[in-house]
């Protein structure tokens, strides 16, 4: 999001911002936003599939400059976190907010406690995920999330500076756990992934990312070891050698 072409908004608009794309792991000047939405009353939402955690991270923190400015927050637990695939994360300032965005109501449901899980959820029945997320959280402590993120953004790296060296374009700046590399043509670099999830060393797909097709390869797993890295890489340059 560009900073100079904010239009004027008022205090009916939503602003959302992006903390980690998950194409390029890039993220938004989101401290400037924040200042600017809320000069003229608006809401700020922080988009944070992936870079939200990067603010647990010492060496990547300065990416999520500015989220905590925000009105309400969204992330997922299933990629860095490891934890099953339905596990999100939602945060409001306005906790009578949430509750009136997402809560249902009938004659039928019992509704005498403090807080009813289920006014502030978009799933009216749903499995308990918190649990994991909590088991997670609980097992690693913030120096183990920390190394997580911190090594495998190094993994990403790695990944990159190896591309580089053999030729390829990585399309985009490399500042979290991201990479985006083309081989080519779109019909090279489509066969190239081709060639790689059948070789099954590794798994990466495809994306189009600013027009161009690219691989695009994602580094979340806590048991990605420097092992891992580099035969995956050797996987995807002997792909690309044809």
């Amino acid at each position: 999001m560009r900073l100079d072409a904010f239009p004027v908004v008022d205090e009916r608009t939503i602003v959302c911002v992006q903390a980690g794309n998950v194409n390029s792991g890039a993220f938004d000047p989101i401290l400037e936003i924040c200042a600017r939405a809320h000069s003229y009353g608006a809401w700020v939402h922080v988009d944070g599939a992936f870079g939200m955690w990067a603010a647990a991270a010492p060496g990547r923190s300065h990416l999520a400059r500015g989220v905590e400015d925000a009105d309400s927050w969204a992330t997922d637990a299933h990629k860095w976190l490891n934890v099953p695939y339905d596990s999100g994360l939602v945060f409001s300032r306005d906790a009578d907010a949430l509750r009136k965005a997402m809560s249902v109501g009938g004659a039928y449901l019992a509704q005498d406690e403090d807080r009813v899980p289920y006014q502030y959820t978009p799933d009216f029945s749903r499995r308990a995920r918190g649990i994991e997320v909590w088991a997670a959280l609980r097992q690693l402590g913030r120096s183990g999330l920390a190394d997580l993120i911190e090594r495998t953004c190094r993994y990403a790296g790695q990944f990159a500076e190896g591309l580089r060296a053999a030729g390829y374009r990585v399309l985009n700046d490399v500042v979290l756990n991201q990479v985006l590399v083309s081989f080519g043509s779109a019909e090279r670099t489509r066969a190239v992934i081709d060639r790689v999830q059948r070789d099954g060393t590794c798994w990466c797909g495809g994306t189009v990312w600013q027009g161009h097709t690219a691989m695009r390869i994602s580094v979340s797993s806590w048991v990605t070891t420097q092992s891992d890295v580099e035969r995956s890489l050797a996987s995807i340059l002997s792909a690309a050698s044809f």
